[in-house]
Formats: C-alpha cells, sequence, structure tokens
C-alpha cells in the first residue's frame, strides 16, 4: 500500500493551531513546535490551510504569491524548517494549492487588468456587458451576488466565483495552466508529499458562457447561488484533462515510497466524484458523510451511503471519508458529544483514508461568535444581502483556536486571540483531556492506532444486519463494527463469539457471546473469534 493509503490525514488550519509571536494568531513556528503532539495522536500526514503571501480578504484562499509565505505565518525558511521536522518524525506534509483564482492584488491580474491589450489579459476571464447592460449572464458567487464585477478602467467585467477580490483563472489557456504547474513544482522540489486541491471541480467553465437554468429548490434566504442549477460553471469536461495535466506533474516528483499525492476538493454527488479517480485525483474527497450523513444520522441512511460508493469504486480507486472541514460545522454541534465519539468509530474503521480535523478530537463545539468580532467574509457579504442567509453563523464557529491547556488564552497566544476560544476552554483542553483516560482525545488515538490492524486497512466492507437504530458492519472476515445511533440501550446478534476490543465509552474489553449488548450511544469494534 501507499502512505497516502495508511495514513490518516489531520487539516491544521494555520491561524488558529498555535500563535508563537504573540499577535494572537497562528503561525509556522507554532505548528512545528506541536508536531510532536501530532505524532502522539497518530495521524500520518498534516494537511495545511493556505499560508501564502495574501491580502487576507478570504484568510489566505485569496492568493498574492503561491511562492512566499504571508508574514503573517512566518517565512518560507520556517516553513523549511517544519517540513524537516514533520519528515524526521515521519509526517508527510500536504500543502493547499488555490488554482481556480488568486487575489486581485496578484501580479497576474494587476497586470491582466491594466489594459486589454495586456498579454496577461486572457489569463482571467474577462467578458464585455450584456447588450442591454449588466453583467454578461446569471453566474452567481458562492459568497453572494453576481459573480461579475465590472473593470471600470477597461470596460469589462471579470468573472470571480467567490469575492470580487478573488478573480477566476482562465484555465482554457495553457500559458495558465503552466504557471500554476511551476507552483507546483516550487513546492514540490522544497518536499512537501502533496497537494490538496481547492475547488477544484471549478477550474474549467461553459466556453459559450451560457446562463444558468433556475433552480426548483431555490426559497427566499438561500444564498444568491443557489437561485440556479450549475451545469456551466460546476464539473465540466475540460476538467478531467486539467487534473491529468497535475497528475503529470506529481508522477515526475514521485518515487518508491514516495509517492506525491493529489487530495481534490470535489462538492458532487458520488457517481460524479468517481470519475476523478480516472483523471488521475489520488483521493476526489468524498464529502458523502457531511453533506448526508450528518443531517440524516440513521442506519439505514449511512449504510445506503456507504454501500452506494463502494459500489461505484473500481479495484484501482482507494476511498476515503471526512466529517468536518474548515468550511462546515463542527462535528460536535451537528451530533452531540455522545455520537461524535460514535462517529468517530465509523470514520476510522471504514475502508479508505480518513481526514481529521483539528480539534475534533476534543469534541470541540462551534463557538458563538459576537457580530462585532465575525471575521467570515462569506457571510459578511450574504449577510449583507439577504436577512436569513443559508449559514446564519458563516465559518468563524468552527475556525477558533485549539485550546492547549489552562494557561490564559488556553496556551493558543499570549494576546487576544483572533477568534473567541470556546467558553469551556479552561476544562476542554488537549492537557486536560490527556489526563482523563476516557477522554474523545483517548478515544481518537486508540481509534487510530486500532486502524493499523491489517484487516481494518485492507478488509473489504460488508453491512451487516441490524435493526433498533444500530448500524453494523464486517471489516474483512474478523472484525464487525457496531454503532447505536441512539440514546437507548440497544442488542445485537453477532456471527459468532467475540471479544470487544474497543468501546466508544473506553470502559470495557471483553468476550462477548452470541450477543452484544450497546449501552446508549455506544459504538464497540468486535474482533470476532
Amino acid at each position: 500500500m501507499s502512505w497516502w493509503q495508511e495514513a490518516v490525514i489531520y487539516q491544521v488550519y494555520p491561524r488558529s493551531f498555535q500563535d508563537t509571536d504573540g499577535d494572537g494568531i497562528g503561525d509556522l513556528e507554532g505548528i512545528r513546535r506541536r508536531l510532536p503532539y501530532l505524532k502522539s495522536l497518530g495521524v500520518g500526514a498534516l494537511w495545511l490551510s493556505p499560508f501564502y503571501r495574501s491580502p487576507m480578504r478570504d484568510f489566505g484562499y485569496d492568493v498574492a504569491d503561491y511562492c512566499q509565505v504571508d508574514p503573517t505565518f512566518g517565512t518560507l525558511e520556517d516553513f523549511d524548517r517544519l517540513l524537516r521536522e514533520a519528515h524526521a518524525l515521519g509526517l508527510k506534509v500536504l500543502l493547499d494549492l488555490v488554482p481556480n483564482h488568486t487575489s486581485d492584488q496578484h501580479p497576474w491580474f494587476l497586470e491582466s487588468r491594466s489594459s486589454r491589450e495586456n498579454p496577461k489579459r486572457d489569463w482571467y476571464i474577462w467578458r464585455d456587458p450584456a447588450p442591454q447592460g449588466g453583467p454578461p449572464n446569471n453566474w452567481q458567487s458562492f459568497f453572494g451576488g453576481p459573480a461579475w464585477t465590472l473593470d471600470e478602467g477597461t470596460g469589462q467585467y471579470y468573472l470571480h466565483l467567490f469575492l470580487p477580490e478573488q478573480p477566476d483563472l482562465n484555465w482554457q489557456n495553457p500559458e495558465v495552466r503552466e504557471a500554476i504547474q511551476e507552483v507546483m513544482r516550487f513546492w514540490l522540489k522544497r518536499g512537501v508529499d502533496g497537494f490538496r486541491v481547492d475547488v477544484l471541480w471549478l477550474l474549467a467553465k461553459d466556453p459559450l458562457f451560457r446562463d444558468e437554468p433556475g433552480s426548483p429548490h431555490w426559497r427566499p434566504g438561500l444564498p444568491d447561488r443557489a437561485r440556479h442549477e450549475h451545469p456551466f460553471t460546476e464539473d465540466q469536461p475540460e476538467t478531467y484533462a486539467y487534473v491529468r495535466e497535475m497528475r503529470q506533474v506529481l508522477d515526475a516528483f514521485s518515487e518508491p515510497g514516495r509517492e506525491r499525492v493529489m487530495v481534490g476538493e470535489i462538492y458532487l454527488p458520488l457517481s460524479r466524484l468517481v470519475r476523478y479517480y480516472r483523471a488521475g485525483c489520488h483521493l476526489p474527497f468524498n464529502f458523502s458523510l457531511i453533506t448526508e450523513g450528518l443531517p440524516d444520522w440513521r442506519p439505514e441512511n449511512l449504510a445506503r451511503l456507504v454501500e452506494a460508493y463502494e459500489g461505484l469504486l473500481t479495484r484501482w480507486d482507494w476511498p476515503n471519508w471526512v466529517l468536518g472541514n474548515h468550511d462546515q460545522p463542527r462535528l460536535a454541534s451537528r451530533l452531540g458529544e455522545a455520537q461524535a465519539r460514535v462517529a468517530a468509530t465509523l470514520l476510522f474503521t471504514l475502508r479508505g483514508t480518513p481526514t481529521w480535523y483539528y480539534g475534533d478530537e476534543l469534541a470541540l463545539p462551534g463557538v458563538e461568535i459576537p457580530p462585532e468580532r465575525v471575521q467570515d467574509p462569506a457571510l459578511r457579504r450574504q449577510r449583507d444581502r439577504a436577512p436569513t442567509p443559508l449559514l446564519p453563523l458563516g465559518r468563524d464557529p468552527s475556525r477558533t483556536p485549539m485550546p492547549w491547556d489552562a494557561s490564559p488564552r488556553a496556551g493558543f497566544s499570549t494576546a487576544e486571540p483572533w477568534l473567541p476560544l470556546n467558553p469551556d476552554w479552561p476544562t476542554r483542553n488537549v492537557a486536560a483531556q490527556e489526563q482523563d483516560p476516557r477522554s474523545m482525545l483517548q478515544l481518537v488515538r486508540r481509534l487510530i492506532a486500532l486502524r493499523k490492524e491489517p484487516e481494518l486497512l485492507h478488509g473489504a466492507y460488508r453491512t451487516y444486519r441490524a435493526a433498533g437504530g444500530v448500524y453494523a458492519y464486517l471489516r474483512g472476515e474478523g472484525w464487525l463494527v457496531a454503532l447505536n445511533l441512539t440514546d437507548r440501550a440497544q442488542a445485537l446478534d453477532l456471527p459468532r463469539k467475540g471479544r470487544v476490543v474497543l468501546s466508544t465509552h473506553l470502559d470495557r474489553e471483553e468476550g462477548v457471546g452470541e450477543t452484544l449488548a450497546l449501552r446508549p450511544d455506544e459504538g464497540a469494534v468486535v474482533r470476532l473469534g
């Protein structure tokens, strides 16, 4: 197996992991100092959200220089030191590649905007106004409002699927594709182990720039982009060729035992998601647990999702699963702490590579953000345009600082953090949970260690018959996972006797006969005899 199949990927949001220079914002040196914690957790790779030079209109997803570290986070030398020490500990490092758009302060866009005749004009997507005036078509931004902004100086509109300060690159231009590939080479030469590619499914756009059809599901209060379906701005056929080109760059730097990997951010139905395997993406992010599983936390629904995904994979495709990230509500806020433990058991015992979001091992809740401290540009923009936006809390509640201990400001910083800490940080922190043998942190550590069992890594998945709110499945021939998704005691008939090797309650390891008794909100991993 390749390292990326065996590893657990841990997402670090650099602004919120550890501050070392006293400005209230996390930095690369802070991540370096916390590498021993990640090693002790048992993860195999860390994915770093963007730390490139940026005006920070979207906290690094608006890149002004792909090959420099923003001073907020440190220097290139800080990154090199972090990478060396991560590798010395046996940890791989993935960077967040943002190829769909840049900052409007990127030199490429400043040139492109300077005149219609500039050689970089075609590096971005420019269109004349509609015949009656106004934007060229009805495309809408993910962050609210039209996806077009008029440039008064040149009289044309430029496309931005996100903020106006994030103009979209023109991926039809081979010079653009080569420039992004050069960015990849820059970081691969420094030794990074691959990339998580931001909004991979959005790179190509309809060359005819046709209006998108209205959505029958839209209702007042939903974001502007929900007004339409998106056959012309998402998952265009040309995207697969672009993915293949990026994969070729990665392959050129790969060697036995050191494969460079591509993880793709792709919010698509499973039937379309799996096409990105064929294009060359090692791990097209499977968000089905987030988008369909967590909102409908029932055994029959989870079984349906897993079976559907497994049924679409070929023998060459490797599955992956994720329960949270920097754009989604916190796991513990969605399910409650008891079922968050059950969900963690699911994630680490399904077949495939799990990705884990920082702080979820503490069952961190989403933190209520006072209006005056809201940072999320998507929320600010949508809040100005609609009285009841789809995400009334924005993304800030999931991006709050990591609480390390009970010292002032939770050991995260010596200054006021850029976002508020979780209110219970004096008791919900890493140091406290290290001392608690039944904490969520200890459970996650145990699950990651258990996942290394050969059949839990390689064994086939089969749904196992269950009833009464229990979701159960077999891994290989020797393991059964039983998850009680209810707050009532349940019982499950086993295929044969076995032994409970891990319970989400962390209070029993015992032999079991033909019936497994599950307490409320309990998951159990059973080694069958």
